[in-house]
Parts: structure tokens; sequence; C-alpha cells
């Protein structure tokens, strides 16, 4: 099963290589990137929102918006992984090359290993591919615009996005080809020929992401592609002056390098780092939350124009499955673990419910009764997270079940409950450790 969104945040590494890399490249563009990690860390810093029950409101719509194909998160996320995982195969192959040229009993390598330069040449160029491809699903741009893309580069680009293009000119860029990296790889591009980049394995990894009804449409995309940012990329050369010995420099600061030949770094580099995917989250989460952001300040503002309930009284508790609606976010009642879970209503059918649940695949989908389900709109809770009017299990020793209720009263840690399907009569008072 894929990871959650907030999983993947959550497990961004604070300090390995790739963090060490990005930030010796701060120097390029000062104060550009920060290591955001941890979701609700994403969601404070994106958003400025410290309310704890916003945050989850954010959270709980951003998992949702995540999980939906429609919105693109989830492909993105894919894109920048597979790039990464076959860049650093091709890496490894790129670093024996290297070690065959300079160990001579292991001249060997050289003879079954792709050279450098080529390889070098073409991953870059499908990095940009990836990077166009993302850009316009993330945007809601139907088909990959090359164009579209290099506009928002010039003009938009910025945090995790513009350090993830910063680090593909240094890292696969100046550092193995050199300062004319640009007509090195026009040069790779223009005289290789096509089957041997619809050969390479970095290529057959993002084939089926690549537009184009052909191998021939595929590499055309990929060469338009390389021809629309080669501007901006000379453009950040020219005004920030960086050089092979720069990065190297900059580089020793953060990580130990051993060795002066700098192609042999940048394959180390290409092998070790994974600076797309690592960027590529961040990118995604802070478009996802913004997002998600607007629609629950949206909804906040709905609310506030929305006459106050009065939860006092038990005509205003009862069960009315009026309030329950496709799309809507509630939570579900898993008698098994018994505990509740969050999910999305599907599907409505009469008193019947088809509940997603947040963070899992779709084969954990099913169909739930009305009893079962609960909304989370209550504004006040107490300290155990409960208030008047919401609805909850309450465990009756005598016939070792749950039984559903809702709250009518609270003193101090004490719920006065009024059982659903029951009369008043079996209405009591029950303990926080009989309720959930």
């Amino acid at each position: 099963m894929d990871k959650s969104i907030i999983q993947l945040v959550d497990e961004l590494p604070t300090d390995n290589i790739t963090v060490k890399v990005l930030n010796a490249l701060d120097y390029v563009a000062p104060g550009e990137w920060s290591n955001l990690t941890g979701f609700e860390n994403n969601i404070r810093s994106i958003t400025g929102v410290t309310d704890a029950k916003v945050i989850q409101k954010i959270r709980d719509r951003a998992v949702v918006l995540y999980e939906d194909p429609q919105q693109g998160y989830q492909f993105a996320v894919k894109l920048y992984q597979t790039i990464d995982k076959a860049d650093t195969a091709m890496a490894t192959a790129a670093l024996a090359n290297k070690i065959s040229e300079k160990i001579g009993f292991l001249s060997f390598l050289g003879n079954i290993t792709p050279k450098a330069d080529v390889t070098q040449s073409i991953d870059l160029v499908l990095k940009i591919a990836v990077e166009i491809i993302a850009f316009c699903k993330l945007n809601g741009i139907p088909q990959p615009n090359p164009q579209e893309f290099a506009n928002s580069l010039a003009n938009n680009y910025q945090n995790a996005s513009l350090m993830r293009m910063i680090a593909l000119v240094c890292i696969d860029g100046i550092l193995p080809l050199g300062p004319d990296f640009l007509s090195k790889i026009q040069g790779v591009i223009s005289s290789t020929d096509a089957g041997a980049i619809t050969q390479n394995p970095v290529f057959l990894a993002i084939n089926n992401f690549l537009p184009g009804s052909n191998p021939s449409d595929k590499v055309g995309f990929i060469s338009q592609g390389f021809n629309s940012v080669q501007g901006w990329m000379n453009n950040l050369v020219s005004k920030t002056g960086i050089t092979p010995q720069s990065i190297s420099s900059h580089l020793g600061n953060f990580i130990q390098i051993a060795d002066d030949n700098l192609d042999f770094v940048a394959a180390f580099l290409d092998q070790t780092t994974n600076y797309y995917e690592h960027t590529g989250i961040q990118t995604v989460v802070r478009s996802l939350i913004l997002q998600a952001y607007a629609l629950v300040k949206e909804e906040i503002k709905q609310e506030q124009q929305k006459p106050i309930q009065d939860v006092s009284s038990a005509s205003a508790v009862k069960s009315d499955k009026n309030q329950y609606e496709v799309s809507k976010t509630v939570e579900v009642w898993d008698g098994e673990e018994e505990d509740w879970y969050q999910g999305t209503i599907e599907k409505i059918q009469d008193d019947q419910f088809f509940i997603h649940y947040l963070g899992y695949g779709s084969s954990y989908d099913e169909w739930v009764g009305e009893d079962d389900i609960r909304t989370r709109d209550l504004r006040s809770t107490d300290d155990n997270g409960y208030a008047v009017g919401q609805k909850v299990k309450c465990w009756d020793d005598d016939q070792e079940a749950w039984y559903s209720a809702t709250i009518e009263q609270i003193q101090n840690q004490q719920y006065f409950v009024h059982y659903i399907g029951y009369d008043s009569s079996y209405d009591e008072w029950v303990d926080s450790d009989e309720i959930s």
C-alpha cells in the first residue's frame, strides 16, 4: 500500500546527505529553502495557523485531497519517487565508469557502462521532463506544457521547487559536465540516436508518464522541455556566478569530500541523494496544504454565518442522517478495534453509508450503518475531547457490548448520556473510561 502524505512528510529526514547537499546549495539562493518536516509543522509554518482544531481540519481535508486522483498530488509524488529511484541506478553505472577511469585493473567496467557525459545529459533532460509533467499536474494544466512551465520557473518558482531546480543545475549539470554543460547536453541530445535515449533505464522507468503516442513523440517532448529551460539555466549561472569549484567548496562545508575529481563527486552524490523526491514531497505538501487551508477557511466562514444550534436540549442531539452527505468527513466506529477512524462518505443508500478510510487503500472501503458513524462539528470539547451533543459509544459490562449514545450533560469527569433508540428511563451518568 502506498504511504499516506502524512507518513511521507513525517518521515522526511531532518539531517542526512540529501539535506546536507541542499543546505550547501543555499548560497545560490540564500534563505530560499528550509527543510520543513512533519505534517502538522508544515501546516503551522505554511499557513500560520496555531489553533489545534483548525490544524486538524486542514490535516483532514489535505488527506482527502491527496487521495483524490483528479487533484494530481499522488501522481506528482510518484513521478518524483520514480525518477530518483531510476537515477540512483544510473548513477551507480556512471560511478563505475569513473572508477574504471581512475583504477587501471578495473578498466573493463568502462566497456560495460555508458559514458558518464551521455548518461548525465540524458538523466538531466529526463528530470526536466518529469518536472514539467508534475508542475502541470499540480496546477491543473490538462497537458504537459513546456512553455507554461518555463514561464512559471522564471517568475513563480520558490521554496523547495526552486531549490530542486538549482540542485538540478548544480549536481546534475555543472558539477559533472562543467561550466559549458548546456552546450554539452545540447550536443548529446542532437547527436544521440533516439533509440539510445528510449533504451535508457531512466527513460524506461518514466516512459508511461511521458506524453506522446510513440517513442519519437516522447523524445521530441524531452528535447522541447530542455530547450524551454535553457534560458533560465543560463541566466541562473550568469547571475549567481556558480562554478564547479564554488559548488565543491560549499559542499565541503557540509560533507567530507575525499576526491577532487568533480565528475566523480557528482556521480557519488547522484547515487547517495534523493533530492528530487525529498523536495518534490515538500512541493506537493505545500500546494496541498494551501488548497486545504483555503477550503477550510471557507467552511469556517460559512459555519460562522449559520445560527448556533442549542445543543443543550435533547431534541437538538437526535440522530439525523441528513447531517451526512457524500464527500463529508466523518468518524467510523470499528467494533473489533473498539475505536473511531476517520473516513469520507463515498455513497449513501437508505441508512447505509459507503466509507473510504483516510490513509488506507480502497480495499478497506465498506458499507456501515448510521449507528456507527458520527461527525465532529461540535464547537467545544472538554479535556477528554467530549462535548454536549456528541455521539459516543458506551460500554455495558453486563451485556459486554458497546451502545450508541449522545452526551446530554457534562460534570467534571462524568457524562450524562441518552442511549439512541431507547427511552429516557435508560439515561445515566457514566465515567470517561466507559465511553469512546
